[in-house]
């Protein structure tokens, strides 16, 4: 059914035709910024993926020390139930979010079974087939676990990835080539990154400095079902400039050709391609 809706919001129980207010100034989340999120693509009339971005995000509310309140099969059947109110032809951000209501004597650490939800829905087109980016260095880094609520998906984040970004578009660049506290390669400003070298697959290893992102699971099973060799291991901005094709990967556009690092070029190259075309063949059934 259409409604002409643009954005929902599932909140106190009730879905509402609108970008409804959630949050409340003296919420924990609000001036603490104890925010979880998670966001699944519904597109073609298909949502791929979603009970594990339903599940990522009840982990990533533990990792803030936020009590989940909804199950996983909760999250999707309201999720499934918002989303009937879209055309099939839509393409739709799915995101799910907590929050902690209140603190402890001190304000810091969340009190248990305090806690807000709400789940937005988009409606955002998916990024046209020859869309590409290119990348470039820039001198922020990803955080370690000592540092930083780097296993989850924490609102909390992404300051630093929005000046890295910004870092990038001052340079002319579409996006940064990020590294961890060793100079190591552990993905872009906004999403995970592969390369291609002599028709291998390379990614970096997750090393708790970066998410491991649903979306880069998928193609890394979809590539070994294909008959590619893909291989997490160390990689150095060196390793790019030597590479063959480079793209991204995460849940808003799925899969991002690069065409170029800084002053090294790439070709939008056969296996990127391949990428992007199992990716839609497996959403078509999944």
């Amino acid at each position: 059914m259409a409604t002409g809706t643009q954005i929902r919001t599932f909140f106190n129980g009730a879905w509402l035709d609108e970008d409804a207010a959630v949050m409340r100034a003296a919420d924990h989340g609000s001036w603490l910024g104890t925010t979880v999120f998670d966001g699944a693509r519904h597109f073609d009339g298909r949502t791929p993926d979603l009970e594990a971005h339903c599940a990522r995000i009840n982990r990533s509310a533990e990792a803030l020390m936020i009590t989940p309140t909804v199950t996983t099969e909760e999250m999707v059947g309201i999720i499934r139930d918002g989303l009937k109110a879209y055309t099939q032809n839509e393409a739709v951000y799915v995101r799910p979010m907590y929050w902690a209501l209140d603190g402890g004597d001190l304000g810091i650490v969340p009190k248990p079974n305090a806690t807000g939800f709400a789940i937005s829905l988009e409606a955002i087109p998916m990024a046209p087939e020859g869309m590409s980016s290119t990348l470039t260095r820039t001198r922020f880094r990803r955080p370690v676990l000592e540092d930083a609520v780097v296993d989850a998906k924490a609102g909390c984040l992404y300051p630093n990835n929005a000046r890295m970004l910004a870092e990038a578009r001052a340079k002319g660049f579409g996006n940064a080539l990020v590294t961890d506290a060793m100079g190591n390669v552990a993905e872009t400003a906004t999403a995970n990154i592969f390369m291609v070298k002599d028709g291998v697959v390379f990614t970096p290893i997750p090393n708790g400095t970066f998410l491991a992102g649903i979306t880069r699971k998928r193609h890394m099973t979809n590539l070994a079902a294909d008959g590619v060799e893909v291989v997490e291991k160390v990689l150095t901005f060196a390793d790019f400039e030597n590479a063959d094709e480079v793209f991204m990967s995460g849940n808003m556009m799925k899969v991002t050709p690069i065409t170029a690092f800084d002053d090294v070029s790439y070709q939008v190259g056969p296996v990127t391609r391949r990428v992007r075309e199992m990716y839609w063949d497996w959403a078509a059934t999944a």
